[in-house]
């Protein structure tokens, strides 16, 4: 009898033993074993999953994995990584061509603008920076350890799932995608006013920051025309050019001051665009000395519009018929 009790006692304590480890593999394995039970019973169940990887081989597969994961997956995450690098010193390049016709440009009399850019102090760009960098380092020398494999493939895992969007967070998740895959939010922009005879700094402007409706226009407009010498190319003063040079500004100057539009005209002018302006009426007297023609579009009751164009020596005429 006392042999009996200890051998109950002993197969007491292995069954709980088997169900606690039955219950941590459906822990771990919730997808597999959702239909399992944790009980001595469902055993069967157990043994059928265990025949079945022995029949899979899966661990002859474990070196084939560490292959794929380091070959395939963490080399394109390296190429992303060495693509967002790309971009970004795309961005600093053009930064300073374009601070190159800003030089070209006298803001103020004597005075010049500097377009600076600074590393963006946000937390969520620089931890999904700092986890494209884990899922890449050691990937080059290797290891043979199986953790570190596991460890990569839950690193590069965790990115792409919040690529693809997770359950419960996907328009959080799309959200967070587009911010830190977008370089340009990896930048904080400025501008720095400068004398021309030694490159002191006069003013520096941060997100306009506290400046009046008028500067802030003054210097969208010195950037815009800085932005398109550098994007189609042109050379300051050039009269004769095969460059193209056509832009259309809709909603022009509707807001603006009287003083920033003619300067940001003139700018135009200095580059010798062509430009079609898109404007409210009461804005014609401003940019009349900058345009050779004018197109009147009026709308009687919304139903159809009427297009009328006049060469601006037509247009002033017909100012002056009316006023007389």
């Amino acid at each position: 009898q006392q042999r009996m009790d200890t051998e109950a006692r002993g197969i007491a304590r292995l069954a709980e033993r088997i169900i606690k480890a039955m219950s941590a593999f459906k822990d771990a394995y919730r997808l597999e074993t959702a239909e399992f039970d944790a009980s001595l019973e469902a055993a069967f169940e157990y043994r059928k999953l265990l025949d079945q990887l022995g029949r899979d081989d899966l661990p002859r597969f474990e070196l084939r994995f560490k292959e794929l994961l380091n070959v395939n997956t963490i080399n394109e995450i390296a190429n992303f990584n060495a693509q967002l690098a790309r971009e970004r010193e795309t961005i600093r390049e053009r930064l300073a061509r374009i601070n190159e016709s800003l030089t070209q440009i006298d803001y103020n009399p004597g005075r010049y603008i500097v377009l600076e850019s600074q590393i963006s102090p946000d937390t969520e760009i620089r931890d999904f920076q700092g986890d494209l960098r884990a899922c890449t380092e050691g990937a080059l020398t290797g290891s043979e350890d199986a953790q570190y494999s596991e460890a990569k493939f839950m690193q590069v895992k965790a990115i792409i799932d919040r690529f693809r969007g997770r359950d419960g967070t996907s328009d959080q998740d799309r959200r967070w995608t587009a911010k830190v895959t977008d370089v340009r939010n990896w930048f904080l922009f400025a501008a720095s006013e400068r004398w021309r005879e030694d490159g002191a700094e006069y003013e520096h402007y941060s997100d306009s920051g506290g400046k009046s409706g008028g500067q802030k226009e003054k210097l969208a407009y010195t950037i815009l025309a800085a932005s398109l010498a550098y994007q189609f190319g042109l050379e300051w003063g050039a009269v004769r050019s095969r460059s193209f040079r056509f832009v259309v500004i809709d909603e022009a100057f509707g807001r603006g001051s009287d003083e920033s539009t003619q300067y940001g005209l003139q700018l135009f002018k200095q580059l010798n665009l062509q430009l079609l302006i898109v404007t409210p009426l009461q804005k014609i007297h401003i940019i009349e000395p900058y345009v050779a023609s004018v197109g009147f579009v009026h709308n009687e009751g919304g139903r159809s519009s009427k297009l009328r164009n006049l060469s601006i020596e037509e247009y002033r005429a017909r100012k002056a018929e009316l006023r007389v």
